[in-house]
């Protein structure tokens, strides 16, 4: 990418519409920014979210602790995923080398509570969670230096159709957690935001590729005079190729936030005698693992931009 094309710890303070149909951004820095299209991917508290017209992501009822122990010597933990589930609350661990072990534990909250920025106080509360379940887990805990803690409400943003707003804007779109928060209990918050990044990025360079004017020089492609862009032809085609990736990904999206919702209500019960079916009988014996994961199965394809 060319020089000065990402700029770091940028933080948005104001978009507008300008009279000219152009989005101008303002940065805390006093930067101003115009532009023909804006793609917001900064999180769930999204600013462009919130001034496209979506709602703050919605709270489900649980928090979770996450964080990283390091065995220097080696971890001695078979490589897969090892769950442990109690009434309300549940916890996991995961090599992911052969000396760093990811964990997490996820517990009932009615709020969020307040935000801990203690990174000691983070641990002795996750520890103190967790004090009589297995060795393992605890063990992975306290091998986690305080800096690795973290503490997270759960929070998503189901995507109604009709009664929500628009998915695009103008020329203004979404992708990643800006647009479609949702709980990790599936694992494809992240996945997601990369399927948005290559579907919308194919469709943009396809976008204004058909639509530049064609110019070579000695047979190879050069720079298009940048007079094409500003033209209004360019701007409707942005909006089109917008509208088309919203369109495409909005039924995968919507429907493996609600399931992720879903799985995370059925295991943070907290009823002694349905948590008993649920290890007992439910997980064991009736939930089959391969329905379940169909959603790894996508196929995103590849950016193919040459």
């Amino acid at each position: 990418m060319p020089e000065d094309t990402i700029w770091f710890g940028s933080h948005i303070t104001t978009i507008e519409r300008t009279k000219n149909s152009q989005i101008k951004l303002e940065l805390d820095d006093g930067t101003q920014i115009l532009t023909k299209a804006l793609i917001g991917c900064d999180g769930v508290r999204s600013m462009v979210a919130k001034w496209m017209g979506f709602s703050e992501p919605h709270y489900v009822g649980h928090c979770a602790y996450r964080g990283l122990g390091v065995y220097a010597s080696g971890q001695p933990y078979e490589q897969k995923v090892h769950y442990i589930y109690g009434k309300g609350i549940r916890a996991g661990y995961v090599p992911l080398s052969s000396t760093k072990v990811y964990w997490f534990i996820a517990f009932n909250s009615h709020s969020p509570g307040p935000k801990i920025t203690d990174p000691n106080l983070l641990k002795r509360e996750a520890l103190g969670l967790v004090q009589n379940w297995p060795k393992e887990l605890v063990e992975t805990i306290e091998n986690t230096p305080a800096e690795n803690f973290v503490r997270t409400p759960l929070v998503d943003r189901w995507l109604w159709p009709v009664v929500g707003p628009k998915s695009t804007l103008g020329g203004v779109a979404l992708a990643g957690d800006a647009w479609h928060p949702m709980t990790p209990n599936l694992g494809q918050g992240a996945c997601l935001a990369l399927e948005d990044s290559i579907l919308l990025a194919r469709k943009l360079a396809k976008a204004l590729d058909v639509g530049a004017p064609s110019q070579t020089e000695n047979g190879q492609r050069v720079k298009v005079s940048s007079d094409y862009f500003e033209g209004s032809n360019i701007s409707s085609q942005i909006e089109e190729t917008l509208q088309g990736y919203a369109t495409e990904r909005w039924p995968r999206i919507f429907s493996l936030t609600i399931r992720a919702n879903f799985v995370g209500a059925l295991l943070q019960w907290d009823n002694e005698l349905i948590c008993s079916l649920r290890n007992n009988i439910i997980m064991p014996k009736v939930v089959q693992l391969d329905p379940l994961l169909e959603h790894t199965k996508y196929d995103c394809g590849l950016l193919n931009i040459n």
